[in-house]
């Protein structure tokens, strides 16, 4: 009380001129000091408001697409689903109804509409509600590019001075440009473009108006207004969407009817193929590491490749059809034997699934024309074509075969199918001299059994007989093993191994007399890449996935060329092919002959049954077919091979693949030279011959003794 009487003493006592003056200076401090927080709390608001000059830099996360060689789209790779339009291919009635849905003004205004502020602080102050609402276009593009999804006032106040900015640097068509490319459509895609692709399956530029209206009605609240989650409130945004293009006069009352009336999508659009998924991350990861994580996924780029969705498709169709099947008659199979106490081993085999891979090569360019790595991607990421390292078994026999016509053997050769024994010195293994038969054998190895310093190796075939003598064609067609460890004890192991990698095995090899019985650990990539080298006329062409990579403007950052390098003569890689021809024709692949075209190929199966193989070459094309378990467990059907179980689905999917395709036989080249002998004794044929062959051999090593005997 005291104070307030002082106070008021202290008026008494001024004049009025001094009281106004000293009103005025109060007043002043007050307003001054009002200023001053006002532009403090000013700056700190947009202190850190980003530059307008980034928007002429500006380029949104793109959608990089994966094409096949025929321009299907295989896959794409984004982090958001986008696509940049120019303006002038979006179409008007899309631009219409954006106007008329979000900001009628839109070609009137200066970037804020005072009016809609205004309008939408009186709704948030009744409904004490942080600040929303009455966004022109251009403030919409100016939070959607630069500020965080905040509703608070500050974040308002940076979006109209963003505005601001953006109206007096660019024009409404560029904002306008800017905005369709930019906005959220749901289902993580952005932009007119890829919104059409999702929800119609088509391009914006075929957008009817009914469509337009549609997607314009999605804007406020995607996932509540999607014809997918609600096609109810879907159909009443859209109603009213052109209801507002009406009232604009965008369009008639009878155009907007009409397009009230046109169907809505009920499911996302089937445009992406899942096909080939085991391919379309062996192409991320040789593009990934060459261009960045960024470019590959936000850059929008293009990606052509070799392969083709119509021969890639039926593959992955074909091969589960028939692993599937053999899945079933496994598990019979389990089921009959005995029953015994299970162990831990034992249930988690009977879970085990049969396990698959195929690839197909161009012959001549290497290209890969289609990829299996797997029997589902989503279940094993791991690429059996690519990344397994399996046994080859008799599938490598080829490359034996090929070191022998270098060592001067010919198709009419004689070679020995006959009982053998190797023992281990220490250093390599070598041959048990005089051991020609299983009796002979059993003597030898007699004083050494149990000795666990002396090791002992007797090689036998599939069916456990032995066929003596027998020409180099035969025992290929036939898969003989005992013919091929004596092939390979005569040309050298080591030889055998160059050829693989000549031919274009990568791996190491061992060396050993084993060699030619696939025992190294090899990719099915490899082999139909080796196999295929034979079929090109000894041409090695690299495999190769990609043929072109184009950034978002369309610029050309890589292009490719077949890789080829000279391994084999053309005459004796032909000599060899023709050999393998007789694998369709009358040995152990012969289910394939039913496609009626020259087939040359090799089946396979490895130790203990754990691998089944077949590769096949046309001139235009090899393919390598696999399957086996991932944890090397024996296939439980005994009587399971190659040639029985692979080369039938094998040959399925060859029939779909090259239906379309010219029949064509492997080029002869010159220096080659076609001679009938007979099939027992490799020599010429005569007449009374019941065997007979025509056999291709470089000229001046054909037979020159006639066959003696009738056979």
């Amino acid at each position: 009380m005291d104070l307030i009487r002082r106070f008021f003493d202290y008026i008494d006592g001024l004049s009025a001129r001094e009281l106004v003056l000293k009103a005025v200076y109060a007043i002043a401090i007050v307003s001054a000091s009002g200023i001053l927080v006002a532009a403090l709390v000013m700056h700190k608001i947009l202190s850190d408001i980003p530059s307008i000059d980034k928007l002429d830099e500006y380029t949104p996360s793109l959608t990089t697409y994966v094409y096949d060689i025929n321009n299907n789209v295989i896959a794409e790779f984004s982090v958001e689903k986008r696509a940049i339009l120019p303006l002038s291919k979006i179409p008007v009635d899309m631009q219409n109804a954006v106007i008329a849905m979000e900001d009628q003004n839109f070609f009137r205004h200066w970037g804020i509409s005072p009016r809609g502020i205004a309008r939408a602080l009186m709704r948030d102050i009744l409904h004490r509600r942080s600040a929303q609402g009455g966004s022109t276009l251009t403030q919409q593009l100016s939070k959607l590019i630069f500020l965080k999804p905040e509703k608070t006032i500050s974040r308002k106040i940076k979006e109209m001075v963003l505005a601001l900015q953006i109206e007096r640097n660019f024009s409404k068509q560029e904002i306008l440009a800017l905005y369709l490319n930019q906005i959220y459509f749901g289902n993580g895609v952005y932009g007119v473009q890829s919104a059409s692709k999702l929800y119609f399956g088509k391009d914006v530029g075929e957008m009817t108006l009914g469509e337009c209206a549609l997607l314009t009605g999605l804007i406020p609240s995607p996932e509540r207004f999607s014809p997918f989650n609600n096609p109810d409130r879907a159909r009443q945004r859209r109603h009213l969407v052109l209801q507002r293009m009406v009232a604009e006069k965008f369009v008639t009352a009878q155009e907007a009817a009409a397009a009230d009336a046109e169907l809505i999508p009920t499911e996302k659009s089937t445009l992406f193929s899942s096909h080939a998924a085991y391919f379309v991350e062996y192409v991320r990861q040789q593009l990934e590491p060459k261009y960045g994580t960024a470019q590959l996924w936000k850059g929008g780029m293009k990606i052509y490749t070799t392969l083709d969705l119509a021969m890639q498709v039926p593959a992955e169709e074909v091969m589960e059809k028939y692993l599937s099947k053999y899945d079933q008659d496994a598990a019979k199979v389990r089921a009959q034997e005995p029953v015994k106490e299970a162990s831990a081993s034992d249930v988690s085999k009977s879970s085990v699934t049969l396990q698959g891979a195929f690839v197909l090569l161009d012959t001549r360019t290497g290209a890969i024309k289609a990829m299996i790595g797997g029997r589902n991607y989503r279940d094993s990421k791991f690429n059996r074509i690519t990344q397994a390292a399996r046994q080859a078994g008799s599938t490598f026999k080829p490359f034996v075969w090929m070191a022998a016509l270098m060592n001067g053997y010919t198709p009419a050769s004689i070679i020995d199918d006959s009982p053998m024994a190797y023992y281990y010195d220490g250093k390599d293994w070598r041959l048990l001299e005089g051991a020609t038969d299983q009796y002979a054998i059993d003597l030898a190895i007699q004083p050494f059994v149990g000795n666990k310093d002396f090791k002992i190796w007797v090689p036998n075939d599939f069916d456990g007989k032995t066929m003596g003598r027998i020409t180099l064609r035969r025992s290929l067609e036939l898969s003989r093993n005992l013919s091929s460890i004596y092939l390979v004890t005569h040309v050298g192991p080591t030889l055998v191994a160059d050829v693989a990698h000549r031919a274009g095995i990568k791996r190491n090899l061992d060396a050993v007399p084993s060699i030619g019985l696939g025992t190294s650990l090899v990719s099915p990539m490899e082999m139909a890449s080796a196999f295929s080298t034979f079929a090109n006329g000894g041409i090695h062409a690299t495999p190769f996935g990609v043929l072109k990579v184009t950034d978002n403007s369309g610029r050309v950052l890589e292009e490719s060329v077949p890789e080829e390098t000279e391994a084999f003569s053309p005459q004796l890689s032909y000599v060899l092919v023709n050999m393998m021809k007789g694998v369709v024709q009358r040995g152990t692949g012969n289910y394939a002959s039913r496609l009626k075209r020259p087939i040359a190929g090799k089946t396979g199966t490895s130790q203990d049954s754990k691998d089944m193989w077949f590769i096949g070459m046309t001139p235009d094309l090899t393919a390598a077919a696999w399957m086996g378990y991932d944890d090397f467990m024996s296939l439980s059907m005994k009587d399971w091979t190659g040639g029985g179980t692979v080369v039938p689905w094998w040959t399925e999917i060859m029939e779909q693949v090259l239906k379309d395709q010219p029949v064509r036989d492997f080029p002869v080249p010159e220096g080659v030279v076609f001679v009938t002998v007979d099939q027992e004794t490799g020599k010429l044929a005569l007449p009374t011959c019941k065997k007979k062959v025509l056999e291709a051999f470089m000229k001046g090593t054909e037979p020159k003794e006639f066959c003696e005997a009738q056979h």
